[in-house]
């Protein structure tokens, strides 16, 4: 009875044991957990996560040609590994030194630290779109010429940063005076990043679509062109005939009307609701329901 105790109580202490956790393993467990969460919120808020799909599609494709036996593949994928991880390093080069310059800055403690709701995540307001939908429709009847870029999961700060920083609430007359002509901060995209415009006269990718007609100018072509490498919504008013049109996704919704304007700005703030819904349908459900019985 005794040996079979023993041989219970070594099999415990051999591969059932608790190990010794120090105060040195929890503090390692929270740093690294606090590294992961903002590395994938980094990928999140950058084209890096479009890439890094990309490169997981590729680690799958490596895993079925192994599990085929598909040794030309395999072969071809081991000789340019090495290239390939260099060339990584020079696709992510702009978000790796964004990333850098964000460490080195002296708030950067403090943002890690930060609790609570962030303007910047909150996405459009009611009062937002209706805001800039009324703006919109303003400048195209005045054939004012407009580049809006609504911000939306990507990180917009290295375009921002070209331009002056405003960090204004969002108001109609405040776009309309921006956009009107012969004034400092006219030329150039305004960019929204929350409910408040964060920059004016700021400078956009273009595009090199061959798809673009030769009528649209500069203006249309730089609205394509930052909607191809981030996820945002574009506002585009012409300053030949007014009319008005939105870039996204790389696509482009010519002669837009307020009902198309009010709905590609109200897809800017689904997912905010999404996840609002989603931290407090249980409060919002009781709440319902206190309504209904009175």
């Amino acid at each position: 009875m005794s040996a079979i105790f023993n041989y219970v109580q070594d099999f415990f202490d051999k591969y059932l044991a608790i190990p010794h956790v120090y105060v040195s393993d929890i503090v390692e467990i929270i740093v690294i957990t606090v590294l992961i969460y903002y590395v994938i919120l980094w990928f999140r808020k950058s084209r890096a996560w479009t890439l890094l799909k990309g490169i997981f599609m590729i680690v799958i494709f490596m895993v079925i040609a192994s599990l085929f036996h598909l040794t030309t593949l395999l072969w071809i994928i081991n000789k340019t590994l090495s290239a390939g991880i260099i060339a990584i390093v020079i696709i992510f080069q702009p978000e790796l030194r964004r990333a850098l310059e964000e460490l080195g800055r002296k708030n950067v403690v403090l943002k890690f630290l930060k609790v609570g709701n962030n303007l910047d995540d909150e996405g459009l307001s009611d009062q937002s779109i209706e805001e800039i939908t009324k703006a919109t429709l303003k400048m195209a009847k005045a054939k004012t010429g407009a580049l809006i870029v609504i911000a939306k999961e990507h990180d917009l700060s290295q375009y921002s940063e070209t331009g002056i920083k405003i960090g204004a609430k969002i108001t109609s007359e405040l776009l309309i005076n921006i956009f009107e002509k012969n004034t400092p901060l006219h030329d150039g995209a305004v960019i929204v990043d929350g409910n408040r415009i964060a920059s004016a006269t700021c400078y956009l990718p273009l595009s090199d679509s061959i798809f673009i007609s030769k009528e649209l100018g500069t203006r249309h072509r730089a609205g394509m062109g930052i909607s191809e490498v981030t996820d945002c919504i574009v506002i585009i008013v012409s300053e030949e005939n007014g009319s008005i049109s939105i870039a996204r996704d790389g696509q482009l919704i010519q002669n837009a009307d307020a009902v198309i304007l009010k709905n590609e700005l109200m897809k800017a703030q689904t997912k905010v609701e999404a996840k609002q819904k989603k931290l407090f349908w249980k409060g919002r459900e009781r709440n319902e329901k206190n309504n209904d019985e009175d």
